[in-house]
């Protein structure tokens, strides 16, 4: 998991140091591990290839990986291992899937007028692979669907928790859950390409002449670009975006590979695949949740007096738990909970009735939409619009409202949020409460959020059926003042790109 809202550098590897005075885009939530992206990218390009009219040409091959090596050499991020193919289409259009396979239709490279707006093209997708993009996407398609158990790792068995999420937004392949990305995902991608076109040697300035060309082109043929507008939603204003940071990059010397006219005459000696249908994405509908067929009764022991204490074995945190209550670790997660807290529904799905999560944060939503959504939330945690809202703040509403959506029958109550002191740092509470569909009962969630000196967020979920909400309220408070965290070790951790499902 990653920063949030922090002012910082996202490095590039090998290149310079460059002046940047806008906020570096950051991987977002995620419940999937480095290695599993690149896993699901090897699957997701076995399904797309059987579906795609590869070129097949070792020299267009050639050229594109060059191009794309050159750029990986100074990506941000993990090292994925970035391959890209040409697909016989004369679409104008390019994908990746996540952990690095890269498409590229022969329309692309025919319209292009020099070798670097194809690599703006490139940087562009590359940036969705290092962003994490796709399997951001991915868990957020499947947080809408599984509750608060996912934000402890409480997914079902360990070997099979990837799978299930997969099979539950649609599985690998040409998925759209994989390609379709919001405007500010896009944004993010077009920021962070035009670093790498600069750190490589090419102007940035070609992807936004691209951009431009690409407009010009589906007025005179909108056919061959539907789709290309359909995955990289336009905006008046990207062009725009991109060169005011052109300006701010600077570039130097150009240094191109050469041979990009060379590989256009190729592709005209070419024949078009015999299948010049337009290449989308499979329109797989994902499962949708199944509740219980009748109420779920919760009984637990009452807590013990004799705590014991739990440490993340990463250092991130220490936190002390009645010593008849179960540890769940996942990531950097865990779920404490009483026997039969924990509920298994018949979809294999875990729920969480009663215990306690703690968590990492990482944003849900990237830095606009929070801006925005932040001012048409259905709840009043944080009203007062005096004074510019502060991280801490924006992350607790942007918590909050992801718990909400992703758990519909919950409600956060009026005038509810209120300061607080976590380990001597500032943090936040928020009382939710609603009638759970899983026992019928009230359920109340108890939100807490804790300030780290680096931006990033630490929270705890307390989950308990009303009727014992008031019974637990010495448990809870125990657990809360014995929350430790260290801070280095929480850095550390964040920036190891850790999910949920190890």
């Amino acid at each position: 998991m990653r920063k949030l809202l922090v002012v910082t550098t996202l490095s590039l590897l090998g290149a310079p140091v460059l002046a940047q005075t806008t906020r570096q885009p950051q991987p977002g939530f995620n419940l999937f591990s480095v290695s599993q992206d690149i896993e699901i990218g090897k699957q997701s390009a076995i399904e797309a290839e059987r579906q795609l009219p590869l070129l097949g040409n070792r020299s267009v091959d050639s050229y594109l990986n060059r191009i794309v090596q050159k750029l990986a050499a100074v990506a941000p991020g993990a090292k994925y291992p970035y391959q890209a193919k040409g697909v016989n289409s004369t679409e104008i259009n390019a994908f990746a899937l996540p952990g690095g396979p890269l498409y590229v239709n022969r329309g692309l490279i025919e319209v292009a007028r020099n070798e670097a707006e194809l690599a703006g093209v490139l940087a562009h997708e590359m940036s969705h692979v290092a962003l994490r993009h796709g399997t951001h996407q991915a868990s957020k398609a499947y947080l809408s669907q599984a509750g608060l158990g996912i934000l402890g790792g409480l997914i079902g068995k360990p070997s099979g928790g990837a799978a299930r999420v997969l099979n539950a937004v649609g599985g690998v392949g040409l998925n759209a859950v994989f390609l379709k990305f919001s405007r500010d995902d896009e944004y993010q991608a077009d920021q962070v390409g035009a670093q790498m076109m600069a750190a490589a040697g090419y102007d940035p300035l070609a992807m936004a002449t691209l951009f431009e060309l690409l407009r010009a082109e589906q007025k005179r043929n909108p056919s061959k670009l539907e789709q290309f507008f359909s995955d990289h939603p336009s905006s008046a204003d990207r062009e725009a975006r991109i060169r005011q940071q052109a300006r701010t990059l600077g570039t130097g010397r150009t240094q191109v590979l050469g041979g990009f006219a060379g590989i256009q005459a190729t592709l005209r000696r070419l024949p078009l695949s015999s299948s010049q249908q337009v290449i989308t994405q499979s329109n797989i509908t994902p499962s949708q949740d199944t509740a219980p067929g009748s109420p779920t009764t919760v009984r637990v022991d009452p807590p013990s007096s004799r705590f014991v204490r739990f440490e993340h074995p990463s250092g991130f945190f220490t936190v002390e738990h009645p010593d008849n209550w179960n540890v769940y670790p996942s990531g950097l997660a865990v779920s404490i909970a009483p026997e039969g807290g924990v509920i298994t529904r018949s979809d294999g799905r875990q729920v969480l009735l009663y215990g306690v999560i703690v968590n990492h944060y990482t944003p849900f939503e990237s830095d606009e939409t929070r801006r925005s959504l932040s001012l048409q939330r259905n709840y009043a945690p944080f009203e007062d619009r005096t004074r510019p809202r502060g991280t801490l703040e924006d992350a607790t509403d942007d918590l909050v409202r992801t718990i909400l959506s992703s758990n519909a029958y919950l409600r956060a109550e009026t005038g509810s949020a209120r300061p607080e002191v976590i380990d001597g740092a500032q943090g936040f509470s928020v009382l939710l409460s609603g009638t759970s569909p899983v026992t019928g009962e009230e359920e109340r969630v108890t939100v807490y959020t804790r300030g780290l000196p680096d931006g990033h967020v630490i929270y705890a979920l307390f989950t308990t059926p009303g009727r014992d909400y008031d019974s637990l309220q010495r448990t809870f408070s125990r657990m809360l003042r014995t929350l430790f965290v260290n801070d280095a070790a929480a850095h550390r951790t964040a920036a190891s790109g850790q999910g949920l499902l190890h």
